[in-house]
C-alpha cells in the first residue's frame, strides 16, 4: 500500500490515511476493539471525579456503581481505551488483517485525499495499481517460502506471481492462495475430507487394536529410548539411555533402573506420584550425561562418540556405526544402539460421583500384552511396507550427504527417510497416506492430505522429544537440525488431532494468482513489484530440512502438480557468503529487473548488521541495475514479547528499488557530505514517526537506518571513483581488512552515532566531548535500556572509533557486560595524557569518588576547580555531564550507580552556584 499511494504536498496528511487505511489510526483501533478492560483496569484509568461517579470500590470488588447505564459503560470503555498506549490498545484488538471493513465515513476520507472511489481495501488496491501503472498491480516473490508475501498481496486485491526453488515452498505457497484463500463452500468441503480421512485410519487402528490395552484403556503416548550394551569388558550389562527418567514434573513420575542380574539388563519401572527420594534416584540414575555414557552398573564412564562402532557376531567392533539397509525400520540386533518401548501413557474415561464423564490418563510399564501389540505393529507394518513404499505412502529415497543431513548417518547408521521413524510411526503415517490417496478425488485435498500429513511427521519421529515438564511431545523441528535422541516420544492416534486438524480461516481471494517451482535466476514473469526477503547470509540449510518432508510428499504432489519437479534441487540453492553466492544473488535480481517495467519497483527486507553484508548488498544492487530509492525502518506491530529491551533489531529495513538510470560518477570527497545529509535525514524521519513517551525504535535500529541511508546514496551514481564491483565482490580478505564501500558505511554508522544525541544534551555539548566520553555515555544508556551483550559495546566502539574500550568496562562476560562506576574507577588512570584519562567526564567520575570516600560534596567541587583544565568555561557541560549521572538513580536496574547518582545532583547545585 505504501509503494501504491500517490504522494501530496501534505506528507502528514499522506500518513494519516495511510494509517487509516491499514486500522492503525485511533479510528481504526476503535474498530478492531475485540474486547473491554476489567472494570478494576477501567477505574484505575478514570480520574478520581469520574470515578467518584461511576465506580463503587468500598467493597471487596471493584463495581459501576448501581444506576450506571449501559450508554455511559460503554461510553467509559471507549474513553479508558482511548487513555491506553498504542501497545496497551493492541493486547485488546484484533490484528489489522481480521479487523472489520472500513465505515462508509472513513472510506469518504480516503477517496477524498487519494482521488478514488473505493468501498473496499481490494477496490482500493485495484484503483491505485490502474492510476500507477494502468492496470491492477502484479506483485511478484520469487522467494516464496510459506506464502506470506504473496497471499497478503492476494488478499489486498493484487495480483500474484510466487516461485520458489523449493517444492515445499511452492506446496505452502499453492496451499496459501488456494486453500487459505478458497471461499468458505471450498472450506468446509476440505474439512469433510480431512474427517474422512482420519475416520478411516481411527476405524483401521481401532480393528487391529494395537492402541488399546486389556481395560479397554486407550493409548495416548508411548515413549521409546536406545539401549546399549556397556563396553567395559567386565560388566556388559544392557543399559537403557536416556539423559533423565523424570517423565512428569506435575504428575511426579519417574522411570527408575533396576537390575536384573539374570539377564544382564535393567527393568524399568514407572512410579506416579513419587515421593522425593523417589524423584531424586530417577534424577541420579540417568545414563547420557553431557556427551558421555555413564553405565549405572560399572559406574564406568566413556564418551558416546566411542560408541559408535558396529557389533560382529563375535562380540568385536569395528569403527563407525553400521548403515542401515534400504528395507529395515528396525536395529539390527548387532546394532551397538538398540530400541526399547519403556512407558505407555493411557487414558481412561469413567463417570464421577455427579455423573460427568470424565478422563484420567495414567502411565505404565509395557506389560506383556503391550509388549505383544508392539510385536503386532511391526507384523502389520512388515506386510505392507514393500506395497506402501512402491505405491509412495512410505518414503524410499535415502538421505543425501549434507551439513544437516549428515548428521543421522553419523549418530544413528540411518542412510533412507523412513529410518527417522519407528514401526509404530510408520504404520499410522502409512495409513494416513493410502487413505489419502484412496480417497482424494482432485488436487485440493491431494493437498490438503498433504499439509495435514506433513504436520504429523513434524510431530512423529524418532527426533521428537519428550518435554517431562509439560508432559507433551515435542516437535521434530523446535530448531533447524535433525537432532538425534536418546529417548523420544510416539503419539498414538488420538494425540494427533491438533495435527492433523489445524484450523485456519478461509478468506475468498478473488484474484489471479500463479504459482510455479523455478529458478529465480530464469523466472520469467514481468511484474509491476517485486517483493523479496532473500536468504542473505543465512545459515539456515532449507533445502537440506525440507527434504525430511519432501521424502513423503514426493509422489503425491507429482500427482497434483505433474509439471513440477518432487527434489530439493540442493544443487541450485542459494546459500553462503561466497563469490557464488554473490553472483548468484546479482544474477537473480538482474534478472528480476529485466522482468520489471521502467516505471516498476522492488523491495528487498533485511536486518542484517554485519557492515561486510551490507557492503556486499550494495555491491550486488549496483551490479544488478537498481539504485536504492527509499529506506523505511518498520517497527512491526506485533510486539516481540520478551525482548522490547537489549540489543535487539526491532525493525526491518524495507529497501525500495527502482532501475537505475544514472549515468554520473561521483567521487569520495562529495560522497560524504551527501552520505551525512541523508543519514541525518532517515534518522530524523524515523524520530518524527517515533512516540516519544513509548519509543518503538532503539540504537540498533537507527544504525540499520544509516546503513540503508548509505545505499541510497551509492547506488544513485553510476561510477564511484574507480571501484571495480566485480573486484570487491571476488576479492577475499584477510580479517581487519576493509573494503572501500564498506569504509564508507562504516563512516555513516559514525554520523549516525554522533547525530544520536542521548537525552539531556543537545547537539553542540555532544560534539565538545571526546569519543570516548560519548562511547561511555551511550554505553550508559544501554545499560539503562537493559543491553548487556558484550557484542553491544564492540559494535558502539566501532562506531565512535575507539580501540581501549575495554579498559572502561567494569564486566566483560556474556551478558553482563557494563561500564564502570565512579567508585569503581576509583582514581586508577586519572591524569593520563590522552583518551579517557584526560577527559572531562574522566575527572567529574574522580569528583564523585572523592565525594562518595569523603561524604562531602566539597571534595568533588574542589577537585573539579582545580583539575579541570578552563574549569568556569566548562562549567555548563560539566552540569550537563552530572545531569545524566544525576538521572541515573531513578532506574531500577542502575542501583550500582545509586551513590554516584546522589551525589551527582548535590554537586550538580554546588557547581551552579559557584562563584569567584
Amino acid at each position: 500500500m505504501g509503494l501504491l499511494m500517490p504522494v501530496s504536498n501534505d506528507p502528514k496528511k499522506d500518513r494519516e490515511i495511510f494509517l487509516k487505511i491499514l486500522t492503525m489510526d485511533e479510528d481504526g483501533l476503535l474498530l478492531r476493539k475485540n474486547k473491554n478492560l476489567t472494570i478494576k483496569e477501567l477505574a484505575d484509568l478514570l480520574t478520581p471525579s469520574e470515578r467518584k461517579k461511576f465506580i463503587d470500590d468500598s467493597g471487596k470488588r471493584v463495581t459501576f456503581k448501581k444506576g450506571v447505564s449501559k450508554v455511559e459503560k460503554d461510553y467509559l470503555h471507549e474513553l479508558t481505551f482511548n487513555r491506553l498506549s498504542y501497545d496497551e490498545k493492541l493486547k485488546n484488538c484484533l490484528r489489522p488483517e481480521n479487523a472489520p471493513e472500513l465505515p462508509q465515513k472513513a472510506w469518504e476520507e480516503i477517496n477524498a485525499h487519494l482521488g478514488t472511489s473505493a468501498t473496499n481495501l481490494q477496490e482500493l488496491t485495484r484503483e491505485l495499481g490502474e492510476k500507477r501503472f494502468g492496470h491492477a498491480p502484479i506483485v511478484g516473490d520469487c522467494f516464496s517460502g510459506g506464502g506470506s508475501i504473496p497471499f497478503e498481496a492476494a488478499r489486498m486485491g493484487a495480483n500474484v506471481f510466487a516461485s520458489d526453488l523449493n517444492p515445499i515452498a511452492g506446496l505452502l505457497t499453492w496451499a496459501s492462495l488456494n486453500m487459505v484463500g478458497a471461499s468458505e463452500e471450498r472450506h468446509k468441503k476440505l474439512s469433510r475430507f480431512r474427517r474422512s480421512v482420519y475416520d478411516k485410519v481411527e476405524k483401521r487402528i481401532r480393528e487391529w487394536g494395537i492402541e488399546t490395552n486389556e481395560r479397554g484403556d486407550s493409548a495416548n503416548a508411548y515413549l521409546y529410548c536406545n539401549e546399549t550394551v556397556c563396553p567395559e569388558p567386565s560388566c556388559g550389562y544392557s543399559v537403557p539411555l536416556a539423559p533423565s527418567w523424570i517423565i512428569g514434573q506435575p504428575s511426579r513420575t519417574v522411570a527408575v533402573l533396576k537390575e536384573d542380574d539374570v539377564g544382564k539388563r535393567f527393568d524399568i519401572n514407572i512410579i506416579t506420584n513419587a515421593s522425593k527420594e523417589e524423584m531424586a534416584l530417577a534424577e541420579s540414575q540417568a545414563t547420557i550425561i553431557d556427551t558421555n555414557f555413564v553405565c549405572p552398573k560399572c559406574g564406568e564412564v566413556n564418551s558416546i562418540a566411542s560408541l559408535r562402532k558396529t557389533r560382529r557376531p563375535d562380540g568385536s567392533f569395528t569403527e563407525g556405526l553400521r548403515k542401515w539397509e534400504a528395507d529395515e525400520f528396525l536395529p539390527s540386533p548387532l546394532d551397538v544402539f538398540q530400541e526399547r518401548l519403556y512407558c505407555i501413557r493411557y487414558e481412561r474415561e469413567y463417570l464421577d460421583d455427579s455423573g460427568k464423564t470424565r478422563t484420567e490418563r495414567y502411565y505404565r510399564a509395557p506389560n506383556k500384552s503391550d509388549l505383544e501389540r508392539e510385536e503386532k505393529v511391526e507384523r502389520l507394518l512388515r506386510e505392507r511396507f514393500e506395497d506402501w513404499q512402491t505405491k509412495g505412502y512410505l518414503p524410499t529415497s535415502r538421505i543425501e550427504s549434507g551439513y544437516n543431513t549428515d548428521q543421522p548417518l553419523r549418530e544413528r547408521g540411518w542412510t533412507h527417510w523412513h529410518h527417522l521413524f519407528n514401526p509404530r510411526q510408520l504404520l499410522m503415517l502409512g495409513l494416513f497416506m493410502e487413505s489419502i490417496g484412496e480417497l482424494a478425488t482432485n488436487k485440493y485435498e491431494l493437498v490438503m492430505g498433504l499439509i495435514s500429513v506433513n504436520g504429523l511427521i513434524d510431530r512423529g519421529s524418532k527426533l521428537c522429544r519428550w518435554d517431562s515438564g509439560s508432559e507433551k511431545q515435542q516437535q521434530t523441528f523446535y530448531n533447524q537440525a535433525f537432532n538425534t535422541l536418546f529417548n523420544w516420544a510416539t503419539r498414538a492416534l488420538s494425540a494427533t488431532n491438533s495435527a492433523w486438524f489445524f484450523d485456519y480461516k478461509s478468506t475468498d481471494i478473488g484474484t489471479g494468482t500463479e504459482v510455479q517451482l523455478s529458478d529465480a535466476r530464469t523466472v520469467s514473469r514481468m511484474c509491476d513489484i517485486w517483493m523479496t526477503d532473500p536468504p542473505y547470509a543465512d545459515a539456515v540449510n532449507y533445502h537440506e530440512l525440507t527434504e525430511f518432508f519432501l521424502s513423503w510428499d514426493g509422489g503425491m504432489i507429482k500427482e497434483a502438480f505433474p509439471e513440477w519437479y518432487q527434489d530439493s534441487r540442493r544443487i541450485l540453492a542459494v546459500q553462503g557468503t561466497d563469490q557464488s553466492f554473490n553472483d548468484s544473488m546479482i544474477d537473480i535480481y538482474r534478472n528480476l529487473t529485466t522482468n520489471m517495467p521502467d516505471d516498476g519497483m522492488q523491495i528487498i527486507m533485511f536486518t542484517h548488521q554485519d557492515v561486510s553484508v551490507w557492503a556486499d548488498l550494495t555491491l550486488i544492487v549496483w551490479s544488478s541495475g537498481l539504485q536504492v530509492t527509499s529506506a523505511w525502518n518498520i517497527s512491526t506491530e506485533t510486539g516481540a514479547s520478551g525482548i522490547n529491551k537489549g540489543n535487539y533489531v526491532q525493525g526491518t529495513v524495507l529497501l525500495v528499488l527502482r532501475k537505475q538510470d544514472s549515468e554520473n560518477t561521483a567521487y569520495l570527497d562529495e560522497i560524504y557530505p551527501e552520505i551525512e545529509q541523508e543519514v541525518r535525514a532517515q534518522i530524523d524521519s524515523m524520530r518524527a514517526l517515533d512516540d516519544k513517551d513509548d519509543p518503538n525504535f532503539s540504537d540498533a535500529d537507527y544504525l540499520l537506518a544509516a546503513y540503508a541511508a548509505s545505499l541510497k546514496v551509492l547506488t544513485s551514481y553510476k561510477q564511484i571513483e574507480d571501484i571495480d564491483v566485480a573486484y570487491e565482490l571476488s576479492k577475499e580478505r584477510k580479517s581487519g581488512d576493509e573494503s572501500p564501500i564498506e569504509q564508507i558505511i562504516n563512516q555513516a554508522v559514525k554520523i549516525a552515532y554522533d547525530y544520536l544525541t542521548p537525552s539531556g544534551f543537545d547537539s553542540y555539548s555532544w560534539k565538545l566531548l571526546t569519543a570516548e566520553e560519548r562511547f561511555f555515555i551511550k554505553g550508559i544508556d544501554f545499560e539503562t535500556d537493559g543491553i548487556k551483550k558484550i557484542g553491544a559495546y564492540q559494535e558502539l566502539a566501532r562506531g565512535f572509533g575507539v580501540t581501549d574500550y575495554k579498559e572502561l568496562l567494569a564486566s566483560t562476560r556474556a551478558n553482563q557486560a557494563r561500564l564502570k562506576t565512579a567508585s569503581e574507577y576509583a582514581m586508577r588512570g586519572i591524569g593520563g595524557s590522552d583518551g579517557f584519562a584526560a577527559s572531562l567526564l574522566r575527572n567529574i567520575l574522580a569528583a564523585l569518588y572523592q565525594c562518595i570516600r569523603a561524604e562531602n560534596t566539597l571534595s568533588g567541587k574542589n577537585w573539579l576547580r582545580n583539575e579541570v583544565t578552563d574549569y568556569w568555561n566548562q562549567r555548563t557541560l560539566i552540569m550537563e555531564l552530572l545531569d545524566f549521572i544525576a538521572a541515573l538513580g531513578e532506574f531500577d536496574d542502575m542501583e550500582h550507580w545509586k551513590e554516584e547518582a546522589h551525589y551527582a545532583r548535590m554537586l550538580r547545585e554546588l557547581v551552579k552556584n559557584d562563584g569567584v
